[in-house]
C-alpha cells in the first residue's frame, strides 16, 4: 500500500511502515489508520506483522522506515516512553500489574518514581475512585489489593491505568483470551464507553465473532503486508477469512469421513467439589466427542478431577472394559490417557525450554540405555523429528526455545509431547484459544489424522462453532452437571444454547 496523506479525519496514521529483523522483512509498507471513537479491529495469522506493527506504535521496537501522524502531528517514537508521552497505551495478555499493590497503587503507578514526592493515598484513592466511576465501575474498592480482584476486574485496572496517562489509542491484544462469558460482556460495555468518550480502540483478536459485533472498521495483515481496510458493516466471516488465508470458510472446518469403533473410555457420575456434581461422558475410538457449555460450568474441573490432579469425590473411570482409578497425570499417561491443558503457557509446554526436550519430556526412557540409563541423542532426535513433522511445526530449528514460537506452533509442540507419549485418549482443553485461523485449520487437521487413526479425542471448547464442525457427538455440561448429549446430526448453536440455558428437559 502506497503511503497516504495526513487526513485530519484520523487519530492515528501510520503511513508506509518498513521493518526488518537481520534482513528478514517483518514489515513491508504497512500503512494503518483509525478514527477517534472508533474499534478498530487488527487481524491476519500469526505471523502476518500485527505484533511488530503494534511494538513500533508504543515504542518497542523501532521502524526502519515510514511515518507516523497522532492527532495532526507527525511524531517521532523511539522508545516506550515517547509512545505514552503520544497517547499510546498497549494492554497485553499478560498484566503490567503489581499484584501485592492496591487498585490506587496500580493506576497511578507512575507517580510513585519521583521518590522525594509525598502521596497522599486519601487523595489517590479519592482519584482512583473517580477515574472507575467515569468508565462505570465505581464498585471496585480502590484500596483493594489487585492480586484479590478477578481477571476481568485486572483489566478494567489496566485501562484505567492507560485512562490516566492520558491515553486516546488503546490497543488491545486478545482480551478475551482468559475472560468468562460473564466477564467478556462486560468488557464491552467497557470498550463500548471509551469508543463513545472518543477513545480510539485497536482490537487484536482471533475471535471473528468478537470482531464482528465490536468493530467499527477491520485492517488485515498478511505475511507482513497490508492486505486491506474495510467497514465491518461491508463485510462477512467468509470474505474476512479469505482475506487473511486466502481459503474459503467453508475449509474452516475440514471434513473427515468418521469411522467410529469399540468404546475406549466412559466415565461416569464424576462429583468434585462444588464445581463437578454429576459428570458423565463416553469417547469411541475414532471419535471426536466435545464437551460443551458456558466457561465455569465444570468442564476442565471435571477432567482435572479425573486425571488427578484435583480431588476426586467419587465417580467411575472405564477404559475399553476395565474400571481404573486415575490418581494422577503420570498415572493417566501410563495408561494412555493424555490432556492438553488450556493454559499452555503454564501447564501445555516449557516455554523456555528447546522444542526437542518438550517433546521427548513424557518418553525419556525409550531413548536411555538398559545399564547406566544414557539417553541416546541420535535417537531421540529422529524420534522427535518424526512427532514434529506430524503435526506440521514450523521452526528454524528443533533445539529453539517454544518461547521463541508463534502461538499456534507452541501448541503443536504440546500436541506432539501427547502423541509422542503413546496415548491413545487424548483430552484437549480449549485446543485453538489465542491462535490464528490458519494455524486453528491445521489444528483442526492433525485431529482428523488422529481420529484416523483410532485416537479417542475430547475436546473442551467454548466456541459452539468448533464443536458443532468438530465433533461427532457433544456432551453439554451446565453448573457442574451433564445435561444432555447432542448426535452428530442434532449438533446446532439453538441446541446447545438449550442445555446450556435449562431449556430442553434432560437425557
Amino acid at each position: 500500500m502506497s503511503a497516504l496523506k495526513y487526513d485530519d479525519t484520523y487519530q492515528l496514521m501510520m503511513q508506509g511502515i518498513h521493518k526488518s529483523y537481520g534482513g528478514v522483512s517483518a514489515l513491508k509498507d504497512v500503512s494503518l489508520n483509525v478514527k477517534p471513537g472508533e474499534i478498530h479491529a487488527l487481524m491476519g495469522e500469526n505471523g502476518a506483522g500485527k505484533s511488530t506493527l503494534i511494538k513500533v506504535l508504543s515504542g518497542a521496537e523501532k521502524a526502519d522506515s515510514g511515518a507516523i501522524h497522532i492527532r495532526g502531528k507527525k511524531v517521532h517514537i523511539s522508545g516506550p516512553k515517547d509512545g505514552i508521552a503520544n497517547g499510546v497505551s498497549v494492554i497485553y495478555q499478560e498484566f503490567a500489574l503489581v499484584p501485592d499493590l492496591s487498585v490506587a497503587e496500580n493506576i497511578f503507578i507512575d507517580e510513585f518514581r519521583n521518590q522525594h514526592a509525598l502521596v497522599s493515598f486519601k487523595q489517590l484513592n479519592k482519584r482512583a475512585s473517580e477515574f472507575l466511576d467515569e468508565i462505570g465501575f465505581g464498585n471496585i474498592n480502590p484500596a483493594m489489593l489487585v492480586g484479590e480482584l478477578t481477571t476481568a476486574y485486572q483489566q478494567v485496572i489496566e485501562i484505567c491505568k492507560a485512562l490516566s496517562r492520558n491515553a486516546h489509542i488503546l490497543v488491545l491484544d486478545e482480551p478475551t483470551a482468559v475472560l468468562t462469558n460473564k466477564e467478556v460482556e462486560q468488557l464491552f460495555v467497557l470498550l463500548n464507553r471509551l469508543r463513545d468518550k472518543g477513545v480510539s480502540i485497536i482490537y487484536i483478536s482471533h475471535r471473528l465473532e468478537e470482531v464482528f459485533r465490536l468493530g467499527d472498521r477491520v485492517t488485515v495483515l498478511k505475511d507482513g503486508r497490508y492486505v486491506d481496510t474495510k467497514e465491518m458493516a461491508d463485510i462477512d466471516q467468509q470474505q474476512l477469512v479469505n482475506m487473511m488465508i486466502g481459503r474459503n470458510l467453508d475449509d474452516y472446518f475440514p471434513k473427515r469421513q468418521s469411522n467410529i469403533g469399540k468404546l475406549a473410555m466412559k466415565v461416569e457420575h464424576l462429583k468434585a467439589g462444588r464445581m463437578v456434581r454429576d459428570v458423565s461422558f463416553d469417547v469411541h475410538e475414532g471419535e471426536v466427542v466435545g464437551l460443551s457449555g458456558l466457561v465455569g460450568s465444570g468442564r476442565t474441573e471435571a477432567i482435572r478431577a479425573m486425571l488427578g490432579v484435583d480431588k476426586l469425590d467419587s465417580g467411575k473411570v472405564t477404559l475399553g472394559d476395565k474400571e481404573v482409578r486415575i490418581t494422577s497425570p503420570k498415572k493417566a499417561f501410563s495408561i494412555g490417557v493424555g490432556m492438553l491443558s488450556e493454559d499452555r503457557k503454564h501447564e501445555g509446554v516449557v516455554l523456555t525450554m528447546p522444542i526437542k526436550y518438550n517433546i521427548s519430556l513424557s518418553c525419556l526412557k525409550r531413548f536411555c540405555s538398559k545399564v547406566g540409563g544414557i539417553i541416546s541423542r541420535k535417537k531421540e532426535d529422529q524420534f522427535t523429528l518424526d512427532f514434529a513433522q506430524k503435526v506440521s511445526l514450523r521452526a528454524a530449528s528443533l533445539m529453539d526455545e517454544v518461547n521463541t514460537l508463534s502461538g499456534g506452533n507452541q501448541q503443536k509442540v504440546g500436541i506432539a509431547r501427547l502423541l509422542a507419549s503413546g496415548c491413545k485418549v487424548m483430552i484437549l482443553d480449549e485446543p485453538t484459544r489465542g491462535v490464528d485461523v490458519g494455524a486453528k485449520i491445521e489444528i483442526f487437521n492433525i485431529i482428523n489424522e488422529m481420529v484416523a487413526q483410532n485416537y479417542a479425542v475430547v475436546i473442551i471448547s467454548s466456541e459452539m462453532a468448533e464443536v458443532i464442525g468438530m465433533c461427532d457427538r457433544a456432551f453439554v455440561i451446565r453448573e457442574g452437571v451433564s445435561v444432555g448429549v447432542l448426535q452428530k446430526d442434532e449438533l446446532s448453536e439453538q441446541n446447545i444454547i438449550n442445555y446450556v440455558m435449562g431449556v430442553t428437559a434432560d437425557v
